[in-house]
C-alpha cells in the first residue's frame, strides 16, 4: 500500500505532497535552468510509485529518460540522505510513449465525431452563424448514418451540404455558402499543420492513458510534443480533445485517497502565449471542474503570471524555483509572485526567490485540510531516473515492448461519409440505356438517389427552365431515331405549350 504522503523536498520540515490533495492541482515555476523540469520528474516518479497514472507532454524532448534508471551518482545519494529519503534507489518508471505523428511513440488519434461540432467550432474560431452551419453538418451526417472519422469525411459532408443547401436548409435551417467556405478554410489550415495525422481510426481509448503496471505503479504516458508545439493549432486541437474526453468520460469521484490521473503541462507559458481563446476557456473550465473527477492538473512554466488568473487561482500545490530580476518589470513580477504564497514568519519570499539556487525552491503544498502551508525554502529531492533523454533506438525498443504495441500502429480507413457520398455520386451519374433511359433523361433522372447522395442543387447555380431542360434532353437523344421519335411525341403531346415543333 502506498504512503499517503510523498516527499518532494525538505527545508525546515519535510515538504509532503498529500495524495488525497494531489487532485487539487499544482504549479511548478521558475526561470530557465533553475530545475523545474527535474521537479516535474520527481513529482511524476513519486505519483507513479503511488499507483497514480501520469500524462505529460514532452515539449523539449528531455523527459524520456524517466523510462530508465539513473546512473549511480554520489551527489544525488548525498542529497537524498540529507533530505531523509531513506528508501532512495535509482529506478525506472513504467512509460508509454505517444506521438500524434506516429514517429516517436504509438500513434495518437481521435475521430471528428469525438471532437464534435462545439469544440471544433471553438477551435476554428467560428462565429455564431458558422458554428450553426457546422452543427447542421454534423446533424445531417448523423441522420443519414454518415460517419465522420477524418478530415476528408468532414470536407465531403461540407460539400454535400453546400450542393444541397436548399433541401437541407428546409429541414435543418439556412445553410450559408460563405459559412461553409469559412469552415473549409479553417480545416485547410488544420490539415496543413498535420490534422490529417491526428484525425482517424483507430481512436485512442482514454483508458489506455490511465493504466497501472503489474506492480501497481501508474504508467507515465509521455507525448512527444517537440514537433507538435511547432503546430499550435494542432496542439490546441489535441489538448481540447483530451481534456474533454477526460471530463466527459470519467465519473464523479469527489474526495478520494489518490488521483485517478495526474496531468502535467510542461512549458505551459508556450501553451497560453498564442493559444486560441477556445482552448484557454476550456482549460479554465476543466481546471475548475475536473478535480471532482479525480484528476490533478499541474502546470510547469517559467513565470506563474504567464497563466490566466482563473487558472492560477485553482493551483493549490506550488513549487517556485528562482527568478531573475534584471529590470523594474522583472522586480515587479518577483514581488507579485511572492505575494501569491502564504507568508511564513522570518521569511522574505521576494528576496528568497532571487536567492534560490539550482535545485532549491519555495514550496507550499496543501495540508490535510486542503489549506496551503506557509511558504518554505527547501531543497528538491533528486530524481531516480536517467536525466539524459533516450536515443531513438532506446525509445523504439520500449515502444516495441509496450503492451499497447500493435493496437494503434496501423491506421484504418473504414467506410464512412467520404466513401458513401462518393459512391452515391457515382451511382447518380451513371447513364441508363434503352427507352427507359431516354425517358428518364427527359424527365430529369431515372432511379432515386441513394440515402446520403447528392440532391439537385438550388443554392449553388441558377436553375434551368423546364423548356431548356426538355430541349437539352431532346438534343442529347437526337443520335437515336427512337429517342428522337419519343422526344418529338412527348413535346407535341405533353409540352406543346412550352416548345413548338
Amino acid at each position: 500500500m502506498s504512503a499517503p504522503h510523498l516527499l518532494i523536498a525538505k527545508g525546515e520540515e519535510p515538504a509532503l505532497l498529500r495524495l488525497a490533495m494531489a487532485n487539487r492541482h499544482g504549479l511548478i515555476a521558475g526561470a530557465t535552468g533553475t530545475g523545474k523540469t527535474v521537479t516535474l520528474r520527481v513529482m511524476a516518479e513519486a505519483l507513479s510509485d503511488a499507483g497514480v497514472p501520469v500524462f505529460m507532454a514532452d515539449i523539449k524532448g528531455d523527459l524520456s529518460g524517466i523510462a530508465l534508471a539513473g546512473a549511480e551518482n554520489e551527489k544525488f545519494r548525498a542529497r537524498a540522505a540529507e533530505l531523509g529519503a531513506d528508501d532512495f534507489e535509482f529506478a525506472a518508471s513504467p512509460v508509454t510513449f505517444w506521438d500524434v505523428f506516429g514517429e516517436a511513440g504509438h500513434p495518437l488519434r481521435a475521430t471528428i465525431s469525438e471532437m464534435g461540432p462545439l469544440m471544433l467550432a471553438r477551435l476554428l474560431d467560428l462565429n455564431a452563424v458558422q458554428s450553426g452551419v457546422l452543427n447542421i453538418v454534423f446533424k445531417a451526417a448523423d441522420d443519414d448514418g454518415l460517419l465522420l472519422t477524418d478530415l476528408k469525411d468532414l470536407r465531403a459532408m461540407l460539400a454535400h451540404v453546400a450542393e444541397n443547401a436548399a433541401a437541407i436548409g428546409a429541414k435543418y435551417g439556412n445553410v450559408s455558402q460563405a459559412s461553409v467556405g469559412a469552415i473549409q478554410r479553417g480545416l485547410l489550415a488544420l490539415e496543413a499543420q498535420g490534422g490529417d495525422a491526428f484525425f482517424g481510426e483507430p481512436a485512442v481509448a482514454v483508458g489506455d492513458l490511465m493504466e497501472v503496471d503489474a506492480r501497481g505503479r501508474g504508467r507515465i504516458s509521455i507525448l512527444a510534443a517537440d514537433k507538435l508545439m511547432q503546430r499550435p493549432l494542432l496542439y490546441a486541437t489535441f489538448l481540447l480533445w483530451l481534456l474533454a474526453e477526460l471530463y466527459e468520460n470519467l465519473p464523479e469521484a469527489g474526495d478520494i485517497g489518490k488521483p485517478k490521473l495526474a496531468f502535467f503541462f510542461d512549458e505551459a507559458h508556450l501553451l497560453f502565449a498564442d493559444a486560441p481563446k477556445a482552448l484557454v476557456e476550456r482549460v479554465e473550465l476543466v481546471v475548475r471542474l475536473i478535480r471532482s473527477k479525480g484528476v490533478g492538473v499541474y502546470f510547469c512554466t517559467q513565470n506563474a503570471l504567464d497563466l490566466p488568473d482563473n487558472v492560477l487561482g485553482q493551483l493549490g500545490n506550488r513549487v517556485q524555483h528562482g527568478l531573475r530580476a534584471f529590470s523594474p518589470r522583472d522586480q515587479k513580477t518577483v514581488r507579485a509572485t511572492a505575494e501569491t504564497f502564504r507568508a511564513r514568519a522570518g521569511l522574505d519570499a521576494a528576496t528568497a526567490i532571487l536567492e534560490l539556487g539550482v535545485g532549491e525552491a519555495l514550496v507550499s503544498l496543501l495540508d490535510d485540510k486542503g489549506a496551503p502551508t506557509p511558504a518554505m525554502r527547501a531543497k528538491i529531492c533528486p530524481p531516480r531516473s536517467r536525466l539524459a533523454p533516450l536515443s531513438a533506438e532506446e525509445r523504439q525498443k520500449l515502444v516495441d515492448k509496450s503492451p499497447l504495441f500493435g493496437k494503434y500502429e496501423d491506421a484504418v480507413d473504414n467506410v464512412s461519409a467520404f466513401e458513401k457520398l462518393r459512391d452515391a455520386g457515382s451511382a447518380a451519374e451513371k447513364p441508363t440505356g434503352g427507352i427507359g433511359g431516354a425517358l428518364g433523361t427527359i424527365f430529369g433522372g431515372g432511379s432515386a438517389p441513394s440515402r446520403g447522395g447528392s440532391a439537385p442543387s438550388r443554392g449553388g447555380r441558377a436553375q434551368k427552365s423546364m423548356g431548356e431542360q426538355v430541349a437539352g434532353a431532346i438534343v442529347r437523344s437526337v443520335t437515336s431515331s427512337i429517342g428522337r421519335q419519343i422526344g418529338t411525341a412527348i413535346v407535341r403531346g405533353v409540352l406543346g405549350s412550352i416548345l413548338k415543333r
